[in-house]
């Protein structure tokens, strides 16, 4: 092995190092609010489309979250009183427990761990419902658009 082949080969070696230990670091509370409020929507997409769980996401209330939206809380507590209160044929289902402690989790990551860490955009709470994130002027902010032209 010749110098220039034994430099290159420390060089992809320290690269391969660095990208390791990279991905070794922890996530932060904002990066895990991020994974797992995805993790709830793929999970409720499989909800509401697997034939086992179709007639139990009809009773679970509509829900997209926006982690941004200072209403997440109280959607992801009324989605627990729900979950709590479904039939117990539907409670004991698997994706259904999975789901509640997937909120669980979240709700107590947004209100006791990170809620310091967290910048809310907007207080939407009908967009969390909807899934329409699109800002709606209220009547004082279209007032002062409209005294600006």
């Amino acid at each position: 092995m010749n110098m220039r082949a034994r430099t290159r080969l420390v060089s992809f070696i320290f690269i391969l190092a660095l990208i390791w230990v990279t991905s070794c670091a922890p996530p932060t509370c904002y990066s895990r609010i991020l994974e797992i409020s995805k993790e709830i929507m793929n999970t409720l997409d499989k909800i509401h489309q697997s034939n086992r769980t179709k007639t139990c996401a009809e009773l679970l209330p509509k829900m997209f979250l926006d982690v941004h939206n200072s209403c997440i809380r109280y959607k992801l507590r009324d989605f627990l009183y729900v979950s709590e209160n479904l039939p117990e044929s539907c409670r004991e289902k698997p994706r259904i427990r999975f789901l509640k402690r997937r909120v669980q989790t979240l709700y107590s990551i947004i209100s006791r761990a990170c809620h310091r860490d967290l910048v809310f955009y907007t207080d939407d709470c009908e967009s969390l419902e909807t899934g329409n994130i699109h800002p709606r002027y209220t009547e004082d902010r279209l007032q002062q658009l409209i005294e600006l032209d």
